[in-house]
């Protein structure tokens, strides 16, 4: 086995990298890192539906869709990832007890009562500080989970506050628990990186034959293709969701502005604008600008900003209308 520890904080690159380790190595792996504030989202989920986009636009953090499944979680430099990629025979690959129980050793070992609870969530006190995902390629097993350690907790709940309500869609929804950091829950303080030396201390006792690994240059450059073509992209991160239609409505000066949109492939299919359950002038045209355009703040804000200066008449303003749109 070898042991990876990364010197990057970069969300996008730190999720390339488990992919790049799973498909194009064969040693067992077990890979450590801490991200910049993001947040990463389960390959089958509605991403927009996970996040608070207000919140993530003000903050600017980055959005990340992983391999696995599962759903949606926050990190920032307080919250320590560890991924073991492992070979194995089909049928034998999927074990989560096995994969986290190096970390519920360490802990255990600094007297902190942890447990797996359920399938895939590790608990101390009942309250959750790690949840786990696996993903299975040919007979590699990625297995990959979050540790609370000493996390912005209001942030977590901020960054994440969605509202599942306003989404029709098929997409896999994440499952919402009290939280609680591990630093509170140690007899003496460590630092992160401290916890994380003592969790690869586990591993190397329980693993034969354990060597540290750097990066190649050949490896950093195969890893930044990944972060270039997939894991930094609005097609991955954002498009992949499946479809999925949006409905919001918020008070204006004379009524209740509504949206209605029906997103396909990122991109919007279709879109009602109404003022009081009613069309107005230049409904039409407004929908004109905003069909086949993708589903992204950024987009809609370049792109139809012009159209609201054009046109003073429309009862709304532009700040308003995006506010249904998100």
């Amino acid at each position: 086995m070898i042991i990876y520890q990364s010197k990057s904080h970069n969300p996008y690159f730190n999720i390339a990298a488990e992919e790049y380790f799973l498909k194009n190595f064969t040693d067992d792996v077990f890979y450590l890192y801490v991200n910049e504030p993001s947040i990463i989202v389960g390959k089958h989920q509605n991403t927009i539906a996970e996040i608070n986009v207000p919140y993530v636009i003000q903050n600017e953090l980055k959005v990340v869709r992983r391999l696995s499944g599962g759903g949606t979680v926050f990190h920032d430099l307080g919250n320590l990832n560890y991924c073991f990629i492992q070979n194995g025979t089909e049928g034998h690959l999927v074990d989560f007890k096995k994969y986290s129980q190096p970390v519920l050793d360490t802990l255990n070992d600094l007297n902190v009562n942890a447990y797996l609870r359920g399938k895939s969530d590790l608990v101390i006190d009942d309250l959750k500080f790690s949840g786990n995902a696996e993903h299975v390629f040919k007979n590699r097993i990625l297995h990959h989970g979050t540790l609370l350690f000493s996390s912005e907790l209001n942030s977590l709940n901020k960054a994440i506050q969605a509202d599942w309500t306003k989404f029709n869609d098929k997409a896999v929804r994440s499952n919402r628990s009290k939280v609680t950091n591990i630093i509170d829950h140690l007899e003496k303080p460590l630092t992160i990186y401290e916890f994380e030396q003592k969790v690869i201390e586990t591993v190397i006792l329980q693993n034969k034959q354990v060597e540290s690994y750097a990066l190649t240059k050949s490896d950093e450059e195969a890893i930044n293709t990944l972060v270039d073509e997939k894991y930094s992209t609005w097609k991955w991160n954002f498009a992949y969701s499946p479809k999925y239609e949006f409905k919001k409505e918020i008070p204006i000066s004379h009524g209740v502005l509504s949206s209605k949109i029906s997103v396909n492939k990122g991109f919007i299919e279709s879109l009602s604008v109404l003022i009081n359950s009613n069309s107005f002038d230049f409904s039409g045209e407004l929908e004109k600008r905003v069909l086949n355009k993708p589903h992204d703040f950024y987009v809609l804000k370049n792109e139809i900003s012009g159209f609201f200066d054009e046109n003073h008449a429309i009862p709304f303003t532009f700040d308003e209308f995006l506010k249904t749109m998100f």
